[in-house]
């Protein structure tokens, strides 16, 4: 609902005409604008008090180019963004049609088809989102568009750089609303980062709200909301069948107990078959669900195992998944569609699909064979080419094919020697061999050198002056341990790239000066960095 503009709001931002006032929220005022070449935007314009923050400007530009990796399906696109601009601002693809809060609102609580429709899309939303390394962070309906063409999450990533940000929040402020919180989020003083975990609480509380028009744990107050959330199970009263099961599963206390984002989408489709679960594997020509072996994909938490009833959910083998991604629609399912360009390269796993930016990699010798700089391994290790039904891309970032990790800028290849610290070399050497170990949706990177198999995981280390190298460390996901890997383009061989990147130290860069590899938070600064994997055989 617009407001027209009042004094004091600005005529045009950067390139951008404004008409119109869209509303306000905590982060800032919204915007409908006039783009250069005529296409109408939503510009949000966030608070004045931040534009003299240099921590929050550096941490808005990485959150912004983070957010313009999620697939523009069932989001909001990230068009543009300024934060050097007083002040700050975002620019995002405008959405034509009411929030979920004002259907609900409005209409009342949703019809069964209509709620498994909302379902599936934030669910496949979060698949995206989480899949290009993002969090969401302040999912509620408010921030759920029901436009012509099926629905739409917005405000997407960039809480983070509000919240990481000390100078603008009083002590113990969040961004966020209460009432979809989860209730790690509370735990200010434990410094564990918010994960994924926390954006499948705030689906489950934004269904249930959906489908009963209150919300699952609704106090008097922020305070008595909060305290219910922390020790209160949710009223789900009114929600019953499949979608209860998954609801409440979402709202686990503990962020491990929670299925993830693809979890969800899987139990939602498999939920919406004629049989329930077991129907829809047999429907599919598959295994009931109930008896489907978990692939040794990973989580958002961790390595876990699945809970109960969603084991076929999120770990369904790749011809299921192969056919419910060419379905792509269900009869309950109302406008979404799940296709497999959607779940980006930190969610499929062993599919004989194109390579995660688009294009096809099955069967190239750019995507398998050796390079110039990267010749054959003289450890006797196998480097026989995967078959031409193998996309070599897919099987790595599973976890299923060793490789070497080429650093695209110098021409050479990381390697983990005996000694522990991590150097460059020309991949010849079995120390320079890795493999991937899918944590949710990010990565444990492995080597295969037996001379250091007591560490044998990158992990980052702080020396006492603060300086972050790279080294050998315990294969156990921990802050220190884990990385994203985020498409940056594609190498001289025509592989795909990647920045490789620590969400608690940062990127993953070469120094020309200093001739090593280490690790840096760049803020707004560019991505000097890149890596592609050499595939080398399966493991």
């Amino acid at each position: 609902m617009s407001d027209g503009l009042r004094p004091g709001d600005p005529a045009r931002l950067g390139g951008y005409e404004v008409l119109e006032r869209l509303g306000d929220g905590g982060m800032g005022t919204v915007f409908l604008a006039r783009s250069p070449q005529g296409r109408r935007v939503a510009v949000k314009v966030v608070r004045p008090e931040l534009s003299h923050d240099e921590e929050f400007r550096g941490r808005f530009r990485s959150e912004v180019n983070r957010a313009r990796q999620v697939p523009p399906f069932c989001t909001a696109e990230v068009l543009d963004a300024d934060p050097d601009h007083d002040p700050p601002y975002l620019v995002v693809e405008y959405v034509e049609g009411p929030s979920l809060a004002q259907v609900v609102r409005e209409q009342g609580p949703l019809g069964a088809a209509q709620l498994h429709s909302i379902a599936v899309g934030v669910a496949t939303a979060l698949t995206a989102i989480h899949g290009a390394g993002v969090i969401h962070r302040d999912l509620k309906p408010a921030n759920v568009l029901i436009a012509p063409g099926g629905i739409k999450v917005i405000d997407f990533g960039i809480a983070r750089a509000f919240e990481a940000t000390s100078q603008h929040t009083r002590t113990n402020q969040m961004v966020g609303t209460v009432s979809y919180m989860a209730p790690e989020r509370f735990d200010t003083a434990s410094g564990r980062p918010v994960g994924p975990a926390a954006d499948i609480f705030a689906w489950g509380a934004l269904v249930a709200h959906a489908a009963t028009g209150r919300n699952p744990f609704g106090g008097d107050s922020a305070t008595a909301t909060a305290m219910r959330i922390l020790t209160q199970p949710p009223d789900l009263t009114g929600l019953g069948g499949p979608m209860r099961e998954l609801v409440s599963r979402a709202l686990e206390k503990d962020p491990a107990a929670r299925p993830t984002a693809r979890e969800l989408l899987d139990g939602l489709l498999t939920a919406a078959s004629p049989g329930g679960a077991g129907g829809a594997a047999q429907l599919l020509g598959g295994t009931p669900a109930a008896t489907v072996s978990p692939t040794a994909a990973g989580d958002d938490q961790g390595q876990r195992s699945t809970p109960p009833g969603l084991a076929t959910a999120g770990r369904a083998n790749s011809r299921r998944r192969r056919l419910l991604t060419a379905l792509g629609v269900t009869a309950a399912v109302i406008a979404v569609l799940v296709p497999a360009s959607l779940f980006g390269p930190k969610l499929l796993r062993g599919q004989s699909n194109p390579d995660p930016d688009g294009s096809t990699t099955t069967g190239s010798p750019a995507a398998s064979g050796p390079t110039a700089a990267t010749p054959t391994p003289t450890s006797g290790t196998p480097t026989a080419s995967p078959s031409a039904s193998v996309d070599p891309t897919r099987a790595m970032l599973a976890g299923q094919r060793r490789f070497l990790l080429h650093v695209v800028e110098i021409n050479r290849d990381l390697s983990l020697p005996s000694h522990g610290e991590v150097e460059v070399g020309d991949g010849t050497g079995k120390d320079a061999l890795f493999v991937l170990e899918p944590v949710g949706v990010d990565y444990m990177i492995k080597s295969v050198n037996p001379d250091i198999a007591h560490r044998p995981c990158l992990g980052v280390k702080i020396d006492s002056e603060g300086y972050a190298s790279l080294v050998g460390a315990d294969c156990q996901p921990t802050k220190a341990t884990v990385f994203a890997m985020s498409r940056e383009g594609k190498d001289d061989k025509g592989r795909t790239s990647y920045s490789i990147i620590n969400d608690e130290y940062g990127v993953v860069q070469w120094s020309p000066s200093k001739k090593v590899i280490y690790v840096e938070f760049l803020g707004d600064a560019p991505i000097d960095t890149t890596f592609s994997l050499v595939d080398r055989g399966a493991v």
